[in-house]
C-alpha cells in the first residue's frame, strides 16, 4: 500500500521544507566527495549547459523549482524549495535522488535503497514559518557556523552558486548581518523548535 508521501498533492507556486535520512537511519554521505556529489547534481538540473558523458544537455529545471537552501548531514539532509508548478519538486528531487543513490551504491559497492523512504514535504505557508525553516535548517549542525555543506556562506556572501536562490529568504531581512543576527536568535529558535518538529511528525 502506497504511504501518505507517495500519494501526496503538491501545490504550485509554493514553499516546502523537505527532509529525508538514511535507511536504517544510517550515513548517506561518508567524505566529502559524497557531499560535494549530491550539490553538484542540483548544480546539473538547476543551470543552464550541464552535459553528461556523451555530451547531451541535462534537462533544466530552474523555471520549474528553485533550491532555497539546504544543510547535509552525514545520515540526513533539509532542503528548502520553491516550486512553481505542481511537479517541479517532483522533477527534481526524483532526479538528484536516484542519481546520488547510484553513485553511492557504485562507490560502496553496496545494493538497496539508500534513504528510508520517499522524502518528506511539508509545506510552508506564511513569511514567518518561511524564515524560521531556513534558520532550523541552518542551526542543524552543532558548529553551524563552520559547517561546510550548508547554504548559510552563500547567505552571508561568502559563496556564490548559481543554483542556489537565498533572495526570497534575504528579502525579508534588510541584509545579510541582520540575517545573521536572526540565525543567532536562540531563544526564538528554541520556540519555533517544537512546532516545526511538529510539522515534520505530520507529513
Amino acid at each position: 500500500m502506497p504511504t501518505r508521501n507517495r500519494v501526496k498533492i503538491y501545490v504550485p507556486e509554493s514553499y516546502y521544507h523537505v527532509y529525508n535520512r538514511g535507511v536504517n537511519k544510517r550515513s548517506i554521505f561518508i567524505d566529502d566527495k559524497d557531499y560535494a556529489v549530491f550539490l553538484n547534481l542540483f548544480k546539473r538540473y538547476l543551470t543552464d549547459g550541464s552535459l553528461d558523458r556523451f555530451k547531451r544537455h541535462y534537462i533544466n529545471l530552474s523555471s520549474e523549482v528553485k533550491l532555497l537552501a539546504f544543510c547535509l548531514m552525514p545520515n540526513h539532509f533539509h532542503l528548502l524549495i520553491y516550486q512553481n508548478n505542481a511537479s517541479g519538486m517532483t522533477n527534481l528531487l526524483q532526479r538528484v535522488l536516484t542519481s546520488y543513490s547510484i553513485y553511492f551504491n557504485k562507490k560502496y559497492r553496496r545494493v538497496g535503497p539508500l534513504f528510508q523512504d520517499i522524502y518528506k514535504a511539508s509545506r510552508i505557508s506564511s513569511d514567518d514559518y518561511l524564515q524560521h525553516i531556513s534558520r532550523y535548517i541552518h542551526l542543524n549542525p552543532k558548529n553551524w557556523k563552520n559547517w561546510e555543506f550548508s547554504s548559510l556562506p552563500f547567505y552571508l556572501g561568502t559563496k556564490q552558486a548559481e543554483w542556489l536562490n537565498q533572495k526570497p529568504i534575504l528579502d525579508l531581512f534588510k541584509n545579510e548581518e541582520e540575517y545573521l543576527e536572526f540565525v543567532t536568535d536562540y531563544e526564538d529558535y528554541r520556540q519555533s523548535l517544537e512546532e516545526i518538529e511538529s510539522e515534520l511528525a505530520d507529513h
